[in-house]
């Protein structure tokens, strides 16, 4: 009988293995900015109460909503593409980064469905002889309240939550260069002042200057994070390390002659 070792893979193999996780991350963080543009595709909708009674076009709430489909699953996708690497430093807190994120895309559902809702009404009824105008116009302003309430706490507290336990992973584990976790670090209780001003009737709109402003170390944060992944990939660290060295172990078959 003979002994004959077969390598699973090499270390080159492994470190490709670990690109396309850093490049498939990357691409996810980088689709969840393609719903910037509901900012004017949902103009008419939030800022005409009447809405519902016209007879324009809704295009742009259709191609609005798809968009935060897409985002939402993109969000879902950045976790589970990294929680087999950011495991490794601290498992409950990749844990909650999964959690945080599935969460959020329920919320981002959900607005969805409130607007879309909408579209359904404007079609049946927002034209039709003898429908109550008022109640339709009551109703829409409902329908846009969940979307308001549901972007602030889904799109806007949990980008928070995310932060802080992915930053502090990164910078833990510096799989990135700190200085990009440290923005979200810095970001998330700044943006976290404006969301509990907001909720608490602190007079400060989803859309005033200084929600804007704290929007954007987190906005930062995820833009940059997506960008090194695309770009750079992991830096080398212990955990890409291990996760080298357990791609290349090699792996012995009994061969009989």
């Amino acid at each position: 009988m003979t002994t004959t070792m077969h390598a699973t893979a090499t270390k080159q193999a492994g470190m490709t293995s670990l690109r396309k996780t850093a490049l498939v991350a990357g691409v996810f963080y980088l689709i969840t900015f393609i719903s910037i543009p509901t900012l004017a595709l949902y103009g008419p909708v939030k800022n005409h109460r009447d809405w519902i009674l016209g007879s324009s076009a809704h295009t742009g709430v259709l191609v609005g909503g798809f968009l935060e489909v897409i985002v939402a699953l993109a969000g879902i996708g950045t976790a589970v593409t990294l929680y087999p690497v950011v495991k490794r430093q601290n498992e409950g807190a990749a844990l909650g980064f999964v959690a945080a994120r599935i969460l959020e895309a329920a919320m981002i559902f959900t607005g969805v469905l409130s607007l879309l809702s909408l579209v359904t009404l404007r079609h049946d009824l927002g034209g039709a002889a003898g429908a109550n105008a008022a109640a339709l116009v009551t109703t829409g302003a409902s329908h846009v309240a969940v979307y308001n309430w549901t972007m602030l706490l889904g799109q806007t507290l949990m980008p928070c939550v995310n932060a802080l336990l992915l930053g502090s992973l990164m910078y833990r584990s510096r799989l990135v260069p700190r200085i990009i976790p440290i923005v979200g670090l810095i970001g998330a209780p700044l943006l976290l002042t404006a969301v509990i001003a907001t909720l608490f009737g602190g007079g400060i709109g989803h859309v005033s200057a200084f929600a804007a402003i704290a929007t954007l170390p987190v906005a930062t944060w995820e833009f940059s994070l997506g960008v090194w992944l695309v770009v750079k990939g992991f830096n080398p660290s212990p955990i890409t390390a291990d996760m080298a060295a357990a791609d290349t172990a090699p792996v012995y078959h009994d061969v009989t002659a």
